[in-house]
C-alpha cells in the first residue's frame, strides 16, 4: 500500500481527483485511458465487485483504518493519497460525502448486440441530460428488473460523478451502452418498443397486450420537451401512466420507476 500524503493542491497524481474536468477524464479521444471517479466506500465497492479497474484512492486520513480500510485491500497496490478534510474539499470543490473518492479505468464500450443479448427488458434513456436523473433511472432499472439501458449520444454520461453517486453504485449493476443507429433499430434484435409519452393514441401502461411482450424497450424522453416526434411515430406503441387530480406528468425518473414496475417481465 503506497500511502502519499498531501499538503497542497499541486500534489503531483491527484488532478484527476481536481482539476481535469469530466470531459477530459472521459477523453472520447482515446477511450481507453478514461477515467472516473466512484465515490463513498459502498458505491466503490460496487465498481468493484463488477470488475472495474481501480487507479488511485483520495481520502482523509483517518479512513485508512476506518471506512476505507476494506477498500484499500481489494484495491491493491495503487497510490492511496490521503489529506485533511479541509485540503480535500479545497482539492474536490465540495466536502465528501463519506471521505472517499477513488478514480476507476473506464471499461471498453461494449456493443447494443452483446448488451441486449437474453434481455426481456430494457430502457432506452433518450436526450436526458440531468445527471440526478440519469443516476435516478439507473437505480430504479437495477431494482425493478430492467435488464439492460441504452443511452442515446445526447444524454448525459453515465460514469458522470453525480449519476454514479446518486445511483449508488447501480450503474456498475445493469449491462449499459451508447445506441448511435435509430431506437426503431432494435426491431432487428426482436424488441418492441414502447414510447412513454402523452399522445391521443397512448394506451395506459397497464395495457395486457404491451404488458405481454416478450422482448420489449421502453423508451423515456427529456425531462423538459419528452420524445421527439420521430421516436414517437417510429414506436410499436405509445404509453402512458394513468394519473390523478390533472396531474400531466411525472420527473423522468419517476416515470421510469413507475414503468419498469408495471412492465416488468413476468414468468
Amino acid at each position: 500500500m503506497a500511502v502519499e500524503k498531501i499538503t497542497s493542491l499541486s500534489h503531483p497524481g491527484v488532478e484527476i481527483f481536481s482539476s481535469m474536468t469530466e470531459a477530459q477524464l472521459r477523453n472520447r479521444l482515446e477511450q481507453e485511458k478514461g477515467i472516473f471517479i466512484a465515490e463513498s466506500p459502498k458505491v466503490i465497492r460496487v465498481a468493484l465487485n463488477a470488475g472495474y479497474e481501480p487507479l488511485a484512492i483520495l481520502c482523509e486520513e483517518k479512513h485508512i483504518t476506518g471506512d476505507a480500510a476494506n477498500i484499500i485491500v481489494m484495491c491493491g497496490d495503487i497510490p492511496i493519497y490521503v489529506g485533511e478534510r479541509t485540503l480535500l474539499t479545497q482539492l474536490t470543490g465540495y466536502q465528501l460525502t463519506r471521505g472517499v473518492l477513488c478514480a476507476m479505468r473506464r471499461p471498453q464500450p461494449r456493443s447494443v448486440e452483446s448488451v441486449c443479448q437474453g434481455a426481456r427488458r430494457i430502457v432506452v434513456i433518450d436526450s436526458v441530460v440531468d445527471t440526478t436523473n440519469i443516476g435516478a433511472i439507473f437505480r430504479s432499472a437495477a431494482a425493478l428488473g430492467i435488464d439492460a439501458v441504452l443511452l442515446t449520444p445526447t444524454s448525459c454520461d453515465p460514469l458522470n460523478r453525480r449519476a454514479v453517486r446518486v445511483s449508488m453504485g447501480s450503474i456498475f449493476l445493469v449491462p449499459w451502452t451508447w445506441i448511435t443507429k435509430p431506437i426503431s433499430s432494435l426491431h432487428d434484435l426482436g424488441f418492441r418498443t414502447a414510447a412513454m409519452a402523452l399522445t391521443d393514441n397512448s394506451v395506459p401502461i397497464g395495457d395486457s397486450q404491451l404488458m405481454a411482450e416478450p422482448r420489449l424497450a421502453i423508451i423515456m424522453g427529456t425531462e423538459g420537451d419528452g420524445l421527439a416526434k420521430e421516436v414517437i411515430g417510429d414506436a410499436d406503441y405509445v404509453a402512458r401512466i394513468p394519473m390523478s387530480h390533472q396531474v400531466d406528468s411525472l420527473n423522468v425518473a419517476a416515470a421510469a420507476a413507475v414503468a419498469f414496475w408495471q412492465l416488468r417481465w413476468k414468468d
